[in-house]
């Protein structure tokens, strides 16, 4: 009955995202608005957070924050379906994008250097990488859905422009991939648990940050892009770039990490993820995501 269930929402959804990209807005904003009084859980945690790190804002500009994220989160189902569901024809025909720093990518993929490519969760994140990989060789790490017909939708998706997709706990996988030559995207920028973590602030809060990108950065000797992304005028913006951190020691390398998240996230920071309970370990999640 689930399957089934699944199967038709699944039709209704590459149905829905054919429509033009004007329309696909109008539903969204009209969708967020709606979201933005129900009383759902992921409305919560998101305004918890939106408090937590912007405590330098009036309440006034905080709830501003809140509403366009919301209408952002609305999008998703758009953004995802089109990264899963359209060609790439399609999606440079229609989605209007710029990639700023790839010939450097391109560059150390030729030379067969192994590049871990950072990223904050954006809400578009998949239409990111989709992006991106269409236009390089591009590996990815993700975590299972607990639904098996829908991680192959979602494996499906995913691989219509990636190489390779692994998960999140198959170190041993994208170690081999980075040491190869190969380019891994990887995201340190959740709550995956105070026992694979340190305690380091993020935007003021001590969080709990995974200590796994410095000794994956050790054990393989690949180089550290990070890729921002946004949208300016309507137009998805792709910005790769290099970065050096200090690796003398895991705290100093996650503090650093940590900060150029932080402050990439405040340059557009209704894109982001704040549905995630980002402080869970820290703050307590029954205490602060009630």
């Amino acid at each position: 009955m689930k399957n089934a269930l699944l199967v038709i929402l699944i039709i209704f959804w590459k149905i829905l995202v054919f429509f033009p990209r004007k329309f696909q807005n109008f539903i969204a904003t009209v969708l967020g608005h709606f979201i933005n009084w129900l009383p759902l859980k992921r409305n919560r945690i998101s305004k918890v957070n939106i408090d937590l790190c912007f405590k330098d804002l009036s309440q006034k500009d905080r709830d501003n924050i809140h509403k366009k994220n919301t209408i952002e989160f609305a999008k998703v189902i758009f953004d995802t379906g089109i990264s899963w569901f359209w060609s790439d024809n399609r999606i440079k025909k229609n989605i209007p994008y710029k990639i700023n720093g790839l010939q450097a990518i391109l560059n150390n993929q030729n030379d067969k250097n192994g590049i871990l490519l950072l990223f904050k969760h954006s809400l578009h994140l998949e239409l990111d990488s989709r992006i991106l990989a269409m236009h390089s060789e591009i590996y990815g790490i993700e975590r299972e859905h607990n639904s098996k017909m829908f991680e192959n939708i979602q494996r499906s998706g995913r691989l219509k422009s990636m190489k390779g997709i692994t998960d999140r706990d198959n170190t041993l996988t994208f170690m081999r991939w980075l040491k190869k030559g190969k380019t891994v995207l990887y995201a340190p920028d959740q709550d995956y648990g105070i026992k694979k973590s340190i305690k380091v602030n993020f935007f003021g809060i001590p969080a709990a940050t995974v200590t796994a990108p410095l000794k994956i950065i050790e054990k393989t000797g690949c180089k550290v892009f990070f890729i921002n992304s946004y949208f300016n005028n309507g137009k998805l913006i792709l910005d790769l770039e290099e970065i050096n951190i200090d690796q003398s020691s895991v705290e100093n390398f996650s503090r650093q990490l940590n900060l150029i998240i932080e402050n990439k996230i405040r340059l557009h920071p209704h894109e982001y993820l704040w549905q995630h309970r980002r402080f869970k370990s820290t703050l307590g999640k029954k205490k602060i995501y009630q």
